[in-house]
Order: structure tokens, then C-alpha cells, then sequence
């Protein structure tokens, strides 16, 4: 039997659309692992399932909403789309793709998933989003790995993404898009709230935490995360984790730890570049 955990507490988006704030992550699921897991996680009482184009397991997040016995109004579907679309006619096609695979007939919110600046037609890409908001195709727009300066032009023309996915966690803190964030009411998404292995969740300032409060590094990290007011979309496929990740909303870390946590950034000269890398 799944275990049966309270969904997690909603944000809200620039326009009013309430975004659950911890979220299934679903990449580097294929359809099939999609289908069982985010079956199982809307069962235990996640509420947010973030997936992509270029993830190719939208079909299988559909499935997995469908078997869920969850009503589609429940579920808020986050998916982005590739460079291949940046236009605003193209973002149209991504959507009706998107949608076609999810089996769906409107997506919570869209994202441009990277700027891909070398070829420069994300403004036309956010634009063709501003289309299919007020056609009501989807509920919220918004943007992916988007650095200050690709912001800034989306500000240029008056427009502003609802929430910026970026990678984030205690050694990648992303200060100055935060900031940014803030300042415009954009809502901070992480993406890999994790980190990439398990070399950040043992680091020692973490797990002393984790100890103190009786809980994991993740549950600690994912604390973190959404006492900031970020959201945040770890992947697990594993129940177990699925359950402790969600969990994570009947404790509170000190100004001190979120403080200790807050001093852990580093230079990773292996982050990804949104001015050099994209989809």
C-alpha cells in the first residue's frame, strides 16, 4: 500500500497560479519507469510533476497521471520545450506536441528550457508562451536556465517569465539570480536540488544537520530549499525516498543552519554554460 503523505504547500505565481512547491523530478526516467512512478508518487501526495521535451518520457508522465486515480485538476504539469521551437509559431508546436504525448488538454506551466542564445530567438520563443497563455492552452509561462542578461532582454520588452528554473542547491547558490528573482516577483525553481552524486549530501556542515534534527542530508538540503521559498524537484523513483523528500514540511531549520547551509558555494568548473550549452 503507498504510504499517504500531505502534499506540499503552494506558491504564487505572478498571475495567481498556485504552484505546489516540492515537486517530482522525472529526469532520466524513460515512459515506462514514468508511468510507475509518477503513478505512485500522486498516490503518496505529490501534487507537481516536472518533466520535458527533451526528457522523452512526457508520454509515460501522462500514463502515470491517468493510473494514478488523481483528478487531472490536482496535478500541476511542469514541461519545457527545445531550441528547435524558438519562435513563436514554433512555441505553439511544442505545446500541441507536449500536449498530444501527455495526453493532456492544458499544461500547468511551459518553459523555454534553455535561451540557446548562439542562434538568439528565445524573446520570439517567451513571446509565442505569452500567446498561449492568453489562449488559455496553458495556466503559467516561464523560463529555464536563463542567466540575468537573457532576463534582462525578456524585461527590455516588458515581459516577465513566472518562475526561472535553474540548477541550485548549497554549493551552487546562484545569488545574483535570486536576487533578480525577487526584485521582478519571478518564482526561484531548482532543478538537481540534490546535486549530482552523493558528494554534497555528505558533506559534513550538511549532515551534522541532518543528525540534529533526526533526518536525511536530502530531506535537510530540500528543507533548505523551501524555507527560501524556492521550489524544488528531486528525482527518485525509490518509495522510500520519494516518501522522505515530500516530508519535509513539520520541521524548520534555524536562521544559524540555513546560515551554515548558505556558506557552502563553490566554483564547479563542470556547471553547465546557458551561453554555451542548450537543447
Amino acid at each position: 500500500m503507498t504510504q499517504r503523505i500531505q502534499p506540499a504547500p503552494c506558491l504564487s505565481l505572478l498571475n495567481g497560479v498556485q504552484i505546489p512547491q516540492l515537486g517530482l523530478g522525472t529526469w532520466p526516467m524513460n515512459d515506462a519507469e514514468c508511468a510507475v512512478t509518477v503513478a505512485a508518487a500522486l498516490q503518496m501526495g505529490y501534487r507537481h510533476i516536472d518533466t520535458a521535451e527533451n526528457y522523452e518520457n512526457e508520454r509515460g508522465v501522462g500514463e502515470g497521471i491517468r493510473n494514478s486515480g488523481v483528478t487531472r485538476r490536482e496535478v500541476f504539469v511542469t514541461t519545457k520545450f527545445n531550441r528547435k521551437w524558438h519562435s513563436v509559431d514554433g512555441a505553439r508546436q511544442a505545446c500541441e506536441a507536449s500536449l498530444k504525448r501527455l495526453g493532456l488538454d492544458y499544461i500547468d506551466l511551459l518553459l523555454v528550457h534553455w535561451p540557446n542564445p548562439d542562434q538568439d530567438r528565445y524573446l520570439e520563443a517567451f513571446q509565442g508562451l505569452v500567446k498561449l497563455l492568453e489562449a488559455g492552452v496553458v495556466r503559467a509561462i516561464g523560463t529555464s536556465n536563463f542567466k540575468p542578461a537573457h532576463l534582462q532582454r525578456l524585461f527590455d520588452l516588458g515581459l516577465v517569465p513566472h518562475l526561472n528554473q535553474i540548477q541550485l542547491d548549497p554549493y551552487h547558490l546562484r545569488d545574483d539570480l535570486v536576487a533578480l528573482h525577487r526584485e521582478r516577483g519571478i518564482v526561484t525553481g531548482a532543478w538537481r536540488p540534490l546535486g549530482c552524486g552523493n558528494a554534497m549530501l555528505a558533506d559534513p556542515a550538511i549532515t551534522a544537520i541532518a543528525e540534529r534534527h533526526g533526518r536525511t542530508s536530502a530531506q535537510i538540503v530540500l528543507r533548505w530549499l523551501v524555507q527560501q521559498g524556492f521550489v524544488a524537484t528531486p528525482k527518485s523513483s525509490n518509495p522510500t525516498r520519494m516518501a522522505q523528500n515530500l516530508a519535509i514540511f513539520d520541521f524548520a531549520l534555524s536562521d544559524d543552519e540555513m546560515a551554515a547551509l548558505g556558506r557552502l558555494d563553490r566554483l564547479d568548473p563542470e556547471m553547465f554554460d546557458a551561453d554555451r550549452f542548450g537543447h
